[in-house]
């Protein structure tokens, strides 16, 4: 029988390896894969985690992460890519620097601090990421957190959220998306920034305790629905749609929060969803 040859559009992320598997780099493939895009990774750290909180982190050498991404850039034709858990000014600068040479979509999430409150992203790095990651961005999504420590502002209402959006968005971001992740007065909210507010309706709160890897896997479908092709406010769309459908079925496994479940069919997820 004569093999079946496909040619899928292909992304990738650069970011930590949860060794629990509930976000990080494997959130990000899994979510690539439940798209039916080709997912390619670079690391840029190691943690040992699980469902109760991280332990460690291991930063992965600079020239380490850059012999990573050129191995890549030298064979695959990236369709859009991500980036997550950096760590450190080192290795952020040394991702900017490859990525300003990709046309490609690329959709920034700037994790600086796990739920459990361990420190992903160090203080002096904040100043490396607006300069050298932020005005790359075609999309950044900070949570709420990160969107008060990127613009400085805090966030009580809707109109200091804009005020927080359009305070970051001036700092080089295309678009940003602040999302309301586990915070329940939102009500599942999330604000989209591209120089005009425009509130997203969560419609029915999700109410389990198994929200890990919501942020990861929200940039990773953002990003596989680039590399599809699709515009940016379709790939919201339907990424967002993919995390509620995975908190509606999350994985209560472990002693703490669980993980989202990517055992979702996405083939019925519309935009109108």
């Amino acid at each position: 029988m004569k093999a079946h040859h496909i040619t899928p559009p292909i992304a990738l992320t650069i970011a930590g390896s949860d060794s629990g598997g509930g976000a990080g780099i494997q959130a990000d493939l899994r979510a690539f894969m439940a798209f039916r895009v080709h997912g390619c990774s670079a690391l840029s750290c190691v943690t040992a985690q699980n469902t109760c909180g991280v332990d460690r982190v291991d930063p992965i050498p600079p020239a380490g992460l850059e012999a990573q991404l050129q191995a890549i850039q030298n064979d695959l034709a990236v369709d859009a890519l991500k980036t997550g858990m950096l760590l450190n000014a080192e290795l952020i600068q040394t991702t900017a620097e490859l990525l300003r040479h990709w046309t490609i979509p690329k959709v920034i999430d700037p994790v600086m601090v796990s739920r459990t409150g361990a420190v992903l992203l160090e203080a002096d790095a904040i100043a490396a990421l607006r300069q050298n990651l932020l005005p790359l961005a075609t999309l950044l999504t900070p949570n709420r957190h990160e969107a008060r420590l990127l613009s400085g502002h805090e966030l009580n209402n809707d109109s200091d959220t804009e005020k927080a959006a359009a305070i970051i968005h001036a700092q080089g971001p295309a678009a940003v998306l602040i999302k309301s992740g586990s915070d329940r007065s939102q009500g599942g909210r999330d604000l989209l920034f591209n120089g005009q507010p425009h509130w997203l309706e969560e419609g029915t709160w999700v109410d389990t305790p198994h929200t890990h890897g919501t942020g990861c896997t929200l940039s990773a479908a953002v990003t596989a629905g680039l590399a599809l092709g699709q515009d940016l406010e379709e790939a919201i769309a339907r990424a967002r749609e993919y995390v509620k459908r995975g908190l509606k079925q999350a994985l209560a496994i472990g002693q703490g929060q669980g993980p989202i479940c990517h055992w979702v069919e996405i083939r019925d997820i519309k935009e109108s969803d």
